[in-house]
């Protein structure tokens, strides 16, 4: 009554548990990438970070100019809010477009 399956680690117990989650939620394993796709996703993420690198220089020198007005600093905060998001779904739409080539 020996058991030949070898004893698998909590790890993989765990993995082999969120792979069932997903296929009973409809979600497919994805395909890995190909080198091509790695690259292009690391490039967006490249892009992205230098984009949201300048827009915080950009923020920085944009509120030291209306520190005294607490009304601009609001509005100043707030367009920075909305634009970084927008920077950062782009991103995700990208991401997700490149990893569906292949």
């Amino acid at each position: 009554m020996s058991d030949e399956r070898p004893l698998r680690s909590a790890y993989e117990l765990a993995m082999d548990r969120l792979r069932q989650k997903d296929r009973d939620e409809g979600i497919e394993e994805s395909e890995p990438l190909d080198e091509a796709q790695k690259e292009r996703i690391s490039e967006l993420r490249r892009e992205a970070k230098a984009k949201l690198a300048e827009m915080e220089i950009l923020h920085r020198k944009d509120l030291a100019e209306v520190a005294s007005d607490p009304e601009k600093l609001r509005e100043r905060e707030e367009k920075y809010r909305i634009d970084r998001a927008r920077v950062e779904s782009r991103l995700e739409n990208a991401l997700a477009k490149a990893r569906r080539r292949g």
